[in-house]
């Protein structure tokens, strides 16, 4: 295993995802439901993760095996279900169990949900929740190997990881 370059890469994958908090704060200002301080610090937490996890392995650059890009597809999984559920409990005050449970359904693109009343949520939660289930359906991974080539990183192996029957 290649632990340096698999923490390397998995920080990045955290900096990128940080990014997608940014549409929902827009969101929360354009409908002025108060919760945008929540996509904040959930930016600001998933982006500092990804710069502790990055910053120290700048300079690593080993190619990734096969193996290397399963642990990462699976960590990477289970990581992104519980920074997805960081609005859920720090804007609408639920459960973990609940949040990452949504969270990890929109991820899965299972349609599975906890929430009674949706229609009474606020529009930047709502807008969150199909922005997890879209990036679920275009392959958080797929859409990482399209962008990780030109930060220097093999994706085939993350590739191969994620797709079935290969």
């Amino acid at each position: 295993m290649h632990w340096r370059a698999i923490v390397r890469l998995f920080g990045i994958l955290l900096l990128l995802y940080s990014i997608s908090f940014l549409p929902s704060i827009l969101v929360s200002f354009w409908y002025a439901d108060e919760q945008w301080p929540a996509f904040a610090l959930s930016l600001a937490l998933t982006a500092s993760a990804g710069l502790v996890l990055w910053l120290p392995n700048l300079r690593e650059r080993e190619q990734l095996s096969v193996r290397d890009g399963f642990l990462i597809v699976t960590l990477f999984w289970a990581v992104l279900g519980m920074l997805g559920a960081l609005p859920f409990i720090l804007g609408l005050d639920w459960g973990v169990t609940d949040a990452v449970f949504e969270s990890i359904s929109g991820f899965t693109t299972t349609g599975a949900t906890v929430i009674e009343g949706i229609d009474r949520l606020p529009q930047s939660i709502l807008y969150h929740r199909q922005q997890i289930q879209w990036l679920g359906g275009m392959g958080v991974i797929v859409l990482a190997v399209a962008i990780l080539p030109l930060l220097g990183v093999g994706g085939m192996q993350l590739y191969r990881a994620e797709t079935s029957g290969v």
